[in-house]
C-alpha cells in the first residue's frame, strides 16, 4: 500500500457509493458532521449542486474509495476570496499519505485557479491526527467553538483553523 498506488479523480456518479460507504464507517462518522446511516441518496444530491465553485475529489486505490475532500468557494460577493473544506479518509488509510495528497491537490486549485486567499475549516479538537495534517499545511488555530456538535452523544469542542495565501 503506496502513496504511488492512490489516484485522485473529481467525485463523480461513479463514486457514490463508495463515498456512501466511507462515510458511513462509525470510525470515520464521528471525525466528521456526517449522520450515521446515510444513503447514496444523500451523496447523489450533493453531487448534483455541482457547479465550478465546489472542488470534490476522491482518492481511490484499486478503485476503491479511501477519501474524499470538498473544497467550496464562498458565494458572497465580500467573501469570494475565502473556501471552506472538509475531508475524510478511511480508517485503514489514516496516516498513509491520503490527506496529504487530497490536501494538497485542493489547495493547489485553491491558490491557482480559484484564487483563494483564506482556507478555512473546522476540525474537532481531540483529533490530532487531522490537526497535525492541517498544520503541515499552513493551518493555523483562530478560536475553540465550545460544545460546537455532538458526538457519541456528548458535546464536543472543535477549532477553527484558516491558512492565509
Amino acid at each position: 500500500m503506496s502513496e504511488s498506488s492512490i489516484t485522485l479523480e473529481r467525485f463523480t456518479e461513479a463514486h457514490i457509493a463508495g463515498v456512501t460507504a466511507l462515510y458511513n464507517d462509525p470510525a470515520v462518522t464521528r471525525q466528521v458532521l456526517q449522520m450515521p446511516f446515510q444513503s447514496t441518496e444523500i451523496w447523489r444530491k450533493r453531487l448534483a449542486m455541482d457547479d465550478e465553485r465546489l472542488l470534490k475529489l476522491v482518492a481511490l486505490h484499486e478503485g476503491e474509495v479511501i477519501g474524499n475532500l470538498g473544497l467550496e468557494q464562498f458565494s458572497r460577493v465580500r467573501r469570494a476570496h475565502c473556501g471552506s473544506l472538509g475531508m475524510g479518509v478511511a480508517v485503514a488509510w489514516q496516516g498513509k499519505g491520503v490527506g496529504s495528497m487530497l490536501l494538497a491537490a485542493a489547495l493547489d486549485v485553491a491558490d491557482n485557479w480559484m484564487n483563494l486567499r483564506r482556507v478555512e475549516l473546522t476540525v474537532y479538537a481531540d483529533n490530532e491526527a487531522a490537526i497535525g495534517l492541517y498544520r503541515k499545511f499552513g493551518f493555523e488555530t483562530e478560536g475553540l467553538l465550545r460544545d460546537y456538535a455532538v458526538r457519541d452523544g456528548r458535546w464536543v469542542d472543535t477549532l477553527a483553523m484558516a491558512r492565509l495565501r
